[in-house]
């Protein structure tokens, strides 16, 4: 098992704050920070465009963790200010053409990453291991925050765990996404989970600081 990371959501953040939110990111040492895309026809909703993040890419050095939700994502890659370091997520359901968006991803120099839905098979991961270097299970249905997880997903996680290092790719990154609590990130850690994607259900809940929720969570995944 790899070393569990965090990844807070952009889209949860206040944006009004977002120079104190990204210093506080720095000094928690967060390790990515996922960036949510949406086009309003993968998924119903809208988020977080290039022209964003490239404002926010001004702001700190903390690596981009891009997820994709966006249907052809093949021919939108060359929009994001790809760095060394940063990676970059799509779906599995988006585009026919997967393994020539994760090329594509790759020859930018980031990570490639791809993404499943609650319902879609592990086993399509089969003839694209030597293309990705992260492996993102959706624990909910993508396109909001807040939502209930899919508890099947959480079987799911350590399936995926299991193939991977059954296959020769213990490298690669298990990241999880969707209602990633402490309770749950607990039990994803104990299937396997590497990579936290973290929102509403951890570090920005209410009743804590962005610090205090971002040390609940390294405490459970670590």
């Amino acid at each position: 098992m790899l070393k569990g990371k965090i990844s807070p959501s952009l889209m949860c953040a206040d944006v009004t704050q977002i120079r104190e939110v990204l210093d506080t990111f720095s000094k928690c040492k967060i390790e990515y920070l996922h960036v949510d895309v949406m086009d309003g026809v993968f998924v119903p909703n809208l988020m977080l465009s290039d022209t964003t993040m490239r404002q926010i890419r001004k702001l700190t050095d903390i690596p981009f963790d891009y997820h994709l939700m966006i249907t052809s994502p093949e021919d939108k890659i060359s929009w994001f200010d790809l760095k060394e370091g940063d990676v970059m997520t799509i779906h599995y359901e988006s585009t026919p053409h997967v393994q020539r968006a994760l090329a594509k991803i790759k020859a930018s120099g980031a990570k490639a990453g791809l993404a499943l839905n609650p319902a879609t098979p592990l086993c399509n991961i089969e003839y694209l291991l030597d293309d990705i270097d992260l492996l993102l299970i959706m624990t909910v249905n993508p396109g909001f925050a807040g939502q209930k997880i899919v508890s099947a997903t959480l079987e799911k996680i350590k399936e995926a765990r299991e193939y991977l290092d059954r296959k020769g790719y213990e490298n690669v990154m298990l990241e999880v996404d969707g209602c990633v609590s402490y309770e749950n990130a607990k039990i994803m850690r104990e299937k396997g989970a590497d990579l936290f994607v973290a929102g509403t259900s951890s570090i920005f809940r209410q009743d804590r600081t962005l610090k205090e929720g971002i040390d609940g969570l390294r405490k459970v995944i670590e």
